[in-house]
């Protein structure tokens, strides 16, 4: 009774709360480096307001798009599900409140119990690095209680027979699965990210890791053709979308396009303008965004650099989180996690490359869902999906950050417009199957609209065979990215500096 109290109590005020959850992980890594006692508390203070200003950040980016996008699902009366994280965890628990047949006996607690055995799972295979070949930690706990929820759905869905089970062994292989995920993705960006970084030590933990990682791949091999075109042809003009994002210098007047924060805020003007036209200021009004009175143009003026500003938030609290975090996780990895990184908020990744890629990605991304929106209405489909804009923000301007490091220009605008489709489309084809559509949202990110529909297609007609070859194909991702590089593999994330020199990399 005691422990499940104390379970309670970590899990509800520190376990799904990041800003605590990195709190503790500083704490934890400056008293083993036996840091000077001020410089605990310090560190671990720096860390959790980092987070807050961070989250501030976000949560002032959400607030400013999330009613215009609602609006436009109320302006032409389109009854549709709302795609974004918390709709999709809200919607799992009204079907489980509501005795919904795929989760039979279980209800939601079940969901809350799994994410805490799948963190567990989690901290087990990383610290079997040396044969799970698995080196960062999942730790973004709001992301994870989310993923569980639907997770939980997804799995209960597919396999019936589990619904007949008792509780324990039912949570064991779901926490299994869960955990293998968020290791394996997890694991799947740390060199992506350490080449972005520069050897920052920390990796994504969010809901595209698999999404980052494919775009990362194939823009990789973008880079590299263009690179051995101009090997080729050293003297033939650079087209400006060969160029990373960084390396582009406009001529003249467009020169105020290399600032982030004016960049941000133009194109965020047009954006805003375009969509808040449609909606119509009278329909504004009724929604009370504005008064009748107010200047609609200043409206969308102060929406538009209002984002420009929570994204500069966002971005120092990234600095000012990292800082810490990176020191400070070196004492786990060398007393308890050997060779492992931290896996955090994928905004962390913000602050470095190209700051105009985080921007232009959400562009790319939203053209991608509003098309794909469009599709779905024009063909009659039983379902139209309303991204919400964590979706449309979050997966593509990651996405966009590594595509435009490892690709450029082309590679940052291409992957987050298909990243776009494959999420609206996606997320109505497994939100009609397994019944969720009827509750109103469904998680809708981009490892949620295509990697976890495709385990739920090979659990449902495979049963528990079809579990364990789910797991099998993520016990093999990392043994497989071990297996190309087996002498420097854990060197990546113990000395980078050490890794570029043995590599070659400049």
């Amino acid at each position: 009774m005691i422990l499940m109290q104390f379970w309670t109590f970590f899990s509800s005020n520190i376990f799904q709360k990041p800003q605590y959850m990195i709190g503790l992980i500083v704490l934890i890594g400056y008293l083993l480096l036996r840091k000077p006692w001020y410089d605990v508390i310090g560190g671990t203070i720096k860390a959790i307001v980092g987070y807050l200003i961070l989250s501030a950040g976000s949560g002032g980016m959400i607030n400013t798009l999330k009613p215009i996008l609602y609006g436009l699902g109320g302006r032409f009366n389109l009854n549709a599900i709302i795609i974004d994280p918390y709709n999709g965890q809200n919607a799992v628990q009204a079907g489980a409140d509501a005795g919904n047949e795929v989760v039979g006996n279980f209800d939601f607690s079940q969901a809350v119990l799994l994410m805490a055995i799948a963190f567990i799972a989690n901290l087990i295979l990383v610290r079997l690095n040396k044969i799970t070949k698995l080196r960062a930690v999942f730790t973004t706990g709001n992301v994870q209680i989310q993923q569980a929820s639907t997770a939980f759905w997804l799995i209960l869905f597919a396999v019936p027979a589990l619904r007949t089970m008792n509780n324990v062994p039912v949570l064991l292989i779901m926490a299994v699965l869960l955990g293998l995920y968020w290791a394996v993705g997890t694991n799947l960006l740390v060199g992506y990210t350490q080449e972005l970084t520069d050897g920052a030590g920390f990796s994504i933990a969010h809901q595209q890791m698999f999404g980052t990682f494919i775009s990362a791949t194939l823009a990789g091999f973008m880079g590299k053709a263009d690179a051995e075109k101009k090997k080729r042809n050293p003297n033939a003009k650079e087209s400006l979308f060969d160029k990373k994002l960084e390396d582009i210098e406009f001529p003249g007047w467009m020169q105020i396009f290399n600032d982030n924060m004016v960049c941000t805020g133009l194109i965020m003007l047009i954006f805003f303008g375009i969509i808040l036209a449609v909606v119509g200021k009278d329909y504004l009004v009724t929604l009370e965004l504005m008064g009748e009175k107010d200047s609609f143009f200043f409206y969308v003026l102060t929406t538009a650099l209002s984002f420009a500003a929570y994204l500069a938030i966002l971005q120092l609290g990234v600095r000012t989180m990292v800082a810490e975090l990176t020191v400070s996780f070196k004492g786990i990895s060398d007393k308890i996690l050997p060779a492992a990184v931290p896996g955090v908020d994928c905004a962390v990744c913000y602050s470095f490359g190209s700051g105009n890629a985080v921007t232009l990605g959400f562009l790319a991304g939203a053209i991608g869902e509003i098309i794909a929106m469009v599709i779905l209405v024009l063909a009659g489909s039983p379902t139209i999906v309303v991204c919400g804009f964590i979706p449309m923000f979050f997966d593509n301007a990651t996405i966009a950050v590594f595509c435009n490091n490892r690709g450029g220009f082309k590679a940052a605008i291409l992957f987050p417009f298909l990243s776009g489709l494959l999420q609206v489309f996606g997320s109505a084809a497994i939100a009609t199957w397994v019944g969720l559509v009827q509750y109103g949202g469904y998680l809708g990110m981009w490892d949620w609209a295509v990697v976890w529909p495709v385990f739920t297609v090979i659990m449902k007609f495979l049963g528990f065979a079809g579990i364990a070859i789910v797991a099998i194909i993520l016990i093999a991702i990392p043994q497989i990215q071990y297996a190309r590089d087996k002498e420097y593999y854990f060197l990546e994330v113990e000395d980078y500096e050490a890794y570029k020199e043995k590599k070659g990399i400049a």
